[in-house]
Formats: structure tokens, sequence, C-alpha cells
């Protein structure tokens, strides 16, 4: 029975898929970016389906699922993503590490942004585009998983083009290299890690050397035509473009306080009316 459901599970995602052409571009969290906007993700690191859903539902251009600082498997997060095909904001995962296998799942059930924790070293990074990236351009072998029901019988054919690899610089020791790691082919987004980096240097926002840090990777992402990224709360940052927003459980605790301290309308909603 459970095989059963399993196969009507992706018959029901392939019906649903986008039909694509080579070249298309149905990451529209890369495309927004390229056109010159800003884009942000919500950050999921919960199994729950329901909750993964109203996060992808709510507005956010991707979500941020979190699989280095959290328990989530590989079998919970394609559960989650299959659980609302069709959804706005576009998958990406935090891998645990830039290792072919972390990589080759993270794809295989759908993630069109591969995220690299701790990039200190230019062969990291170079090591995930090509564990994302189909031959010639990587070596991502073929084998099976549920993108082609969520991203269309062309996946293969288009996923070069649509995943994205965003390089997380978390220490002054990846700093020291920023322009070298936004030069690899392959890297769309260099992301400044606000909270390791104070964590790593010892100084904070604000101090003149946690600042230059910042103003590196600032400088050296621009100059190599990359997308910068960084917390949701530097989108005045002059050349950001690229956010995490906090996590679902910090929203539902802000919703919650908002919801309590507002004067209702007088109207209550129908219940089964807001989108899941």
């Amino acid at each position: 029975m459970k095989v059963h459901l399993a196969g009507l599970a992706v018959a029901l995602l392939a019906a649903l898929a986008p039909a694509v052409v080579e070249g298309q571009l149905y990451n529209t969290a890369k495309q927004k970016l390229m056109d010159g906007k800003q884009i942000i993700g919500g950050t999921i690191s919960s199994p729950d389906p329901a909750i993964y859903c109203a996060m992808a539902n709510a507005g956010f251009d991707y979500l941020w699922i979190e699989m280095q600082h959290s328990p989530l498997t590989y079998q919970e997060v394609a559960l989650m993503i299959r659980a609302c095909p069709g959804a706005a904001a576009i998958p990406f995962i935090r891998v645990p590490d830039a290792t072919e296998g972390d990589i080759q799942k993270a794809t295989d059930i759908g993630a069109l942004g591969i995220i690299v924790p701790m990039v200190s070293s230019v062969e990291k990074v170079e090591n995930a585009v090509r564990f994302a990236s189909y031959p010639p351009r990587g070596v991502r072998s073929q084998g099976g998983g549920q993108y082609g029901a969520l991203w269309g019988s062309t996946y293969r054919k288009t996923a070069n083009d649509n995943i994205m690899i965003i390089a997380m610089i978390e220490s002054p020791a990846g700093v020291e290299i920023a322009a070298e790691i936004a030069a690899v082919p392959g890297v769309d987004v260099v992301f400044a890690a606000s909270s390791d980096l104070r964590s790593f240097s010892g100084y904070s926002q604000g101090e003149p050397e946690y600042e230059a840090l910042i103003t590196a990777i600032h400088d050296e992402t621009l100059k190599a035509g990359r997308k910068l990224g960084g917390p949701v709360a530097w989108r005045n940052r002059e050349g950001f473009s690229f956010f995490q927003a906090p996590p679902a459980t910090s929203l539902i605790r802000q919703g919650a306080k908002a919801l309590l301290t507002t004067t209702g309308s007088g109207v209550a909603p129908i219940e089964g009316s807001s989108r899941q």
C-alpha cells in the first residue's frame, strides 16, 4: 500500500510539474535576482509539512531549509517539498557540508539552491559546483529522485541553468580569499554570515574591524559580478540582494505577539479559507 501511494504521489507531482524547455528559468528566485531585485528566504528547521507549506506560501521567494544545524533528514525534507508542489517559494537547502552525497541528495529531492556553509577554501566551493552540476560542467550522476516530477521532464537539460550555489563566508579565513571564492564559475551568491563572522573574529557589528570584513566581502563579490547575501536586517545595506529571514519559530512568536496586541476587525475569518 505504501509503495502504491508513493507511486500515486509521484504521478500527481508529474502532472503538476511545469512544462519547460531547455534554457528556461523556472527558478523564480534566480530570475528575480538576475532582474536586479532583492529576494528573501524564510528559514525552516521543522520536519512538519504543514509548517513548510505555510512558509512556502507566505510570500517568501525561497525557503532556506536548514540541514546543517538541525536533525532534519533528506527523507523528511523530500516529503516537505513534495507536500506543496507549485508553492511560490523555491526550495533551497543548506547542506551539512559540500560532499558529493549531501549535494546529490539535496538536488535529487528537488532543491534548486545549494547553500554551502563554512567556505574557507576555494576547493570547497568548486566541489559544490561540480557535485550540483550535470556534465559537462560537473560530475553529478543521473540517479533518480523527485526532481523531474517537481520541475518537469526536461529537468536534466535545464538543471544546470536553474540550480544556484550560495557560498557562505563565516570566518576571517574565508574573507581573506573572498575574491577567489566569488571568482569560481558557477557561484551565484556570496553570503556574509553575520553571526559567525562575529563569533570567529571577536568583533561586533558596527565595530570598524567587523565592518572591514563585511566591506571586503561586499567589494570582492560585486567586483566579480556575483550577488551578495546577508541577514534580512541588512536589506538597506548597499549592494545586498539575497537575504535570510528568521526561522519559522521566530515568525510564529512574532505573529502571535502582533495578534495579541492588535485590535481585531470584528469579522471572524472563515475556517479553512486561508491558504496552507
